[in-house]
């Protein structure tokens, strides 16, 4: 297969899209008659991050070798910066004492031209030597105590300040060198931004001249001491995060203006910026640097790194690098992960939109035993890749996330743990297996919302009027909001406010109190006295009379009528055990609000719920929120699964196809890595297609088979056997 793609783009400029629509690939549509562009052509990625001794060390054929099996078309070489791996002229850039009067970058370049990869080179700047310590103090990071910082892992290192000379005027000289020597398609930059705050005098006079205040002052952990007493509006600290996002922005477009001289097409590419929606307004391609899982995460949260990334880049690329090795804080570079934890984490990057890129660390092996795995993946990939080049995902459930109130909110003992409000309702959606996508809570005007049904609202609670204001027109043409405990509570500034700023669509008005730590607290089920049936959203859950509930609670008044499904019995003694009764089983303070506005439906949960789920993985809470997300989509998924386990379905558009995504997340060692093995499920699937489309194939993809499926009411039907780790159902539509 040629490499060199002809890929048509859609014009449409948009959010998450039923069929028709797209997001945009980039800002500009692309000729169909020219060929792609570098940054969307390449699928497969392979990243070496050289040793500093690995120059006449490694063999770099072996790996030329294994990138032409593996059918990769991308490369991320490292070049410069604390070390350079080519024959740098500039003074002070450090060559590899192992160099000689070689070019192991060059002729790894020319090995990879040869093959029509992309070509991508690593910098790295965030130490340098002693040499540069003494010829540029002033370019060394220095702590709070005054003192000039040696680097933590390493003390013949100094670390340098990420917003001084050293990266504007040093390490610009060595990214035109790269260019003028090398010309890659970009100059990829890894902890290029800091490593807390710099109290140098470039630092400590810039930032002086922004705001009028001196730099916050930071604790031993490098944490603000505002911050760490929770004081979240600090003014000199919140003027550091501007000024900060502010002169790394300005370091970045340098440095991709500069690049852009040497080659028009070429790009600057940074790892990671404090700021989601400036990465997607100004990339054309982005490497999402999730390598791996460490402590107690779960695997889907490599899909939602990618999506939270997609709500603001929309469909251009995103490059997943995944290690393979272990990525926990002992830092064993050299190690290699278990081949069923590898495969699953690339499972969930792929089929949330990440283009797969290994990264190895060293180009000496000590270990193979990750090698087969990757080929046979980049095998598959490589044969299937047309139904891999995505246009859109097909969703109707949006999750809004917030960095402003991640930013400004969680200064108080009720509001610890702030992401566990989000991790709580992905994992309900993941466990429910309903496509999603999420949303950026700075983009929710009615272009990038046309296409959701359902936005979720996980304790979002610094929210602007205009912000509520979008949200409440999104209610007004039909749509759907669930939002939990103290969403719209505060400002964009993370400010209290005295109502809520969504009261009119909650149909609630604040009590000015928040109730909590909860103990042996309950939620009270209840039938209609009407009808003596039960709401939708205690379906499987009617014989239990009462569930836990949450820990915390925010105290409300009901506007209006509402029914009541849930309410609340209070807080008892736990203790003494002849005590532990309820005093009072019956009250009408309701937990669940439900209201109906046309097509609209509106469910405020006044807890934690979504958080409590999180950290103690209640069945009760799970089944509770999933049956209130069902009732608030008011319409079935496109997807139905029928299987045992825990599987993740994404579902996605390409020019002539779509494909749903399966992955078999069912493992006891889903919650804590790493996979030991692979535990396989069957599944039976239910696909709705629109009326006006017309299937020409069904096709199981990892497997390479075709299947026999029904048609019935535009509905296909599938039967899947043992899905192990990830399996993409193709549909080929006229």
């Amino acid at each position: 297969m040629d490499r060199r793609k002809f890929i048509k783009t859609s014009t449409v400029v948009g959010g998450a899209a039923i069929f028709g629509n797209t997001f945009a690939r980039s800002t500009q549509p692309f000729n169909t008659a020219i060929e792609a562009p570098w940054f969307d052509r390449s699928m497969r990625w392979a990243q070496l991050a050289f040793v500093e001794n690995d120059p006449g060390r490694y063999d770099p054929d072996f790996w030329l070798d294994y990138f032409r099996k593996i059918h990769a078309d991308g490369v991320l070489l490292s070049a410069g910066g604390i070390v350079a791996f080519y024959p740098t002229t500039i003074p002070l850039h450090h060559r590899s004492d192992w160099l000689g009067n070689s070019d192991p970058l060059g002729y790894l370049v020319n090995g990879c031209r040869k093959m029509n990869m992309s070509i991508i080179l690593r910098t790295d700047p965030h130490a340098a030597r002693q040499n540069v310590y003494e010829a540029h103090p002033d370019w060394i990071a220095v702590g709070v105590d005054g003192k000039q910082r040696r680097h933590w892992a390493n003390k013949d290192l100094w670390v340098t300040c990420a917003l001084g000379p050293f990266n504007f005027e040093f390490m610009t000289a060595v990214n035109k060198e790269i260019m003028e020597r090398y010309q890659p398609e970009a100059i990829f930059s890894n902890r290029w931004s800091g490593h807390g705050i710099c109290y140098c005098q470039h630092c400590k006079s810039n930032f002086k001249n922004f705001s009028g205040f001196d730099l916050p002052k930071t604790n031993q952990s490098g944490l603000s001491t505002a911050m760490a007493s929770g004081d979240l509006n600090d003014p000199a600290y919140r003027q550091y995060r501007v000024w900060r996002t502010n002169r790394l922005k300005e370091l970045w477009f340098l440095w991709d203006s500069e690049i852009r001289k040497q080659k028009s097409t070429a790009r600057y590419i940074p790892n990671g910026f404090p700021d989601k929606l400036i990465t997607g307004q100004h990339s054309d391609f982005f490497f999402a640097d999730q390598q791996a899982r460490s402590g107690i995460i779960p695997p889907w949260s490599n899909g939602k790194h990618a999506k939270e990334l997609r709500a603001t880049m929309g469909m251009k690329p995103q490059v997943g690098i995944f290690s393979v090795g272990i990525e926990e804080q002992y830092r064993w570079k050299d190690s290699v992960q278990s081949n069923a934890e590898i495969r699953v984490w690339v499972a969930e990057g792929v089929a949330n939109g990440l283009r797969p890129c290994f990264v190895k660390f060293g180009g000496y092996i000590f270990d193979k035993r990750w090698m087969d795995t990757v080929q046979r993946m980049y095998q598959k990939y490589y044969d299937i890749e047309k139904y891999l080049r995505n246009t859109a995902p097909i969703v109707r459930a949006g999750v809004v996330y917030s960095e402003q109130t991640d930013q400004n909110y969680g200064g108080k003992p009720w509001q610890k743990n702030y992401d566990d409000h989000a991790y709580g309702i992905y994992h309900a959606l993941i466990e429910d297996r309903i496509p999603f996508e999420m949303v950026n809570d700075r983009l929710l005007d009615e272009q990038h919302l046309k296409d959701y049904k359902l936005l979720i609202l996980p304790n979002i609670a610094a929210l602007s009027d205009d912000q509520c204001d979008q949200l409440r027109k999104f209610v007004d043409r039909g749509g759907s909001l669930l939002a939990t405990y103290e969403t719209s509570l505060y400002d964009e500034e993370g400010k209290p406010r005295t109502e809520f700023g969504l009261s009119d669509v909650f149909g609630v008005s604040y009590s000015h109190n928040v109730e909590g730590p909860l103990q042996n607290s309950y939620l009270r089920l209840n039938g209609d006295p009407n009808t003596k049936g039960f709401h939708p959203v205690l379906k499987d859950l009617a014989d239990a009379y009462r569930i836990i509930n949450g820990t915390h609670r925010v105290n409300v008044t009901a506007k209006g009528d509402f029914p009541s499904p849930v309410t609340l019995v209070p807080t008892y003694p736990d203790l003494p055990m002849e005590d532990v009764y309820p005093r009072n089983t019956d009250t009408d303070i309701r937990e669940l609000y439900l209201r109906e506005s046309g097509k609209a439906r509106v469910a405020y949960f006044t807890g934690d719920l979504d958080r409590t789920f999180w950290q103690i993985q209640s069945l009760d809470h799970g089944r509770l929120l999933k049956n209130t997300i069902r009732w608030a989509l008011n319409e079935e998924p496109m997807v139905n699964v029928r299987a045992p386990g825990v599987i993740d379905v994404t579902t996605w558009r390409q020019e002539k196809s779509m494909t749903v995504h399966l992955v078999n997340l069912t493992n006891p060692m889903m919650m804590k890595g790493p996979f030991r093995e692979l535990i396989p499920v069957d599944a039976k699937v239910d696909i709705r297609i629109p009326e006006n489309m017309k299937v020409t194939g069904v096709k199981l993809l990892l497997r390479g088979d075709k299947v026999d499926y029904k048609i019935n009411n535009q509905v296909i039907s599938v039967s899947i056997p043992r899905i192990e780790d990830h399996e993409i159902i193709g549909i080929d539509i006229g």
